[in-house]
């Protein structure tokens, strides 16, 4: 509610926080934010700008490491520039394809990297080495690492991704635009691994979603910039001369609106920092632990993986299926369990939970808590109804 009220304020102002002269307390209040996530990241200097939403963040990311590499894209396009290699991992966000396209570089210079089944869903530095020597008559430019895969919540080994960058001379962008909000939490909760290589302080950007584990309200996306010598200016700044004038009487840096490639931009700061002032920093693990003890209790339910955030995805085996795990028709049997409750409960009008496939895994559901209005008595009525719905199936 705090967050909502900061909606209300920047619906009834209206403002663009373009100028220092226009929205002076909203320009303000959106750097002592990103300043905050930059540090939380582990930069003590940096850029950054919000974006409307993660998928443009890490568009926005992609066309900043361009023009760091050829300033003349800029001007010339991709005309004069070689054929570029972008790697990112089979998990990674849809927008990485979509970017590509909309940036022409193509999704044909889009490579896909394998993930470890063992560890479900991260990014096997080793097979990203192999990719960028396999790439031929393209230069390697771009490396997408995922901090907080959509469906199972992993993060990719950011130290090990970063070495290899390193040797290549290649852009670390982390999309932690899920994951990003565990750099928050106090306290790592006891029912989840330790993650791996956290946090992305070897990055050079990072997309950051408040608006999604925070509760922030959409939309709240920081796209954070470990450089601080005025890259993202250079890259999409053009100086309009009836907004951002050279000789006004205040410093000019607070003019930020020209970092983006938006004009009109919504204030969207101004809900996390109202937020931030009245909260604090908040976990959200024990709700988690409590979920995952009660999966792993009740019978019928089992995991298809540990969790490694706050994703928690399993499958209920109605009575009819169990003990036939090894008969060649069950796995496309429980395939069509998920479906069947979801359709259940929607028309029931008791719950809305997603499920889907991944991989070779039949479809399971995913459930993520981030209300921290939810209690222990609704994880257990959450439970109970996918246990009655999909108890005669």
């Amino acid at each position: 509610h705090h967050a909502l009220a900061g909606r209300f304020l920047t619906e009834t102002l209206n403002t663009s926080p373009y100028t220092y002269e226009v929205a002076p307390v909203l320009v303000l209040m959106e750097e002592q934010v990103l300043s905050k996530l930059r540090e939380l990241v582990g930069w003590s200097s940096g850029d950054g700008i919000f974006a409307p939403g993660g998928s443009m963040s890490n568009m926005l990311a992609m066309n900043v490491a361009r023009f760091q590499r050829f300033p003349e894209s800029r001007s010339r396009g991709n005309w004069d520039l070689p054929r570029l290699g972008l790697f990112a991992s089979q998990e990674s966000h849809y927008s990485i394809l979509k970017g590509a396209a909309l940036l022409g570089i193509g999704t044909d210079n889009v490579h896909l990297v394998r993930t470890d089944e063992r560890w479900v869903g991260k990014m096997i530095p080793e097979e990203l080495e192999k990719e960028i020597q396999r790439v031929k008559g393209s230069e390697p430019l771009f490396v997408c690492a995922t901090s907080g895969t959509t469906v199972l919540g992993t993060f990719d080994p950011l130290d090990a991704i970063a070495d290899i960058c390193a040797r290549h001379g290649l852009w670390l962008h982390v999309d932690a635009a899920w994951g990003g909000s565990f750099l928050g939490m106090p306290f790592s909760p006891q029912g989840l691994p330790k993650l791996c290589c956290f946090p992305p302080t070897r990055a050079d950007s990072v997309t950051w979603n408040p608006h999604k584990l925070l509760m922030v309200g959409l939309q709240c996306s920081a796209f954070l910039l470990r450089d601080s010598s005025g890259l993202l200016q250079r890259c999409h700044g053009v100086g309009a001369s009836y907004l951002f004038q050279r000789d006004k009487f205040y410093d000019v840096s607070l003019d930020t609106g020209d970092k983006s490639p938006q004009c009109g931009r919504r204030a969207d700061g101004l809900k996390l920092w109202i937020l931030w002032k009245a909260v604090g920093t908040r976990g959200l693990g024990q709700r988690v632990e409590y979920l995952l003890e009660q999966v792993k209790r009740r019978e019928g339910f089992q995991l298809v993986t540990e969790p490694e955030f706050i994703n928690l995805c399993f499958w209920f085996i109605p009575p009819s299926l169990r003990g036939q795990e090894s008969s060649p028709e069950f796995w496309d049997k429980l395939g069509k369990v998920a479906p069947a409750i979801k359709e259940k409960m929607i028309r029931r009008g008791s719950m809305m939970v997603g499920y889907q496939p991944h991989g070779s895994r039949v479809n399971f559901f995913r459930q993520i808590i981030t209300n921290p209005a939810v209690t222990r008595q609704d994880l257990d009525f959450f439970l109970d109804e996918i246990q009655e719905l999909g108890w005669d199936l």
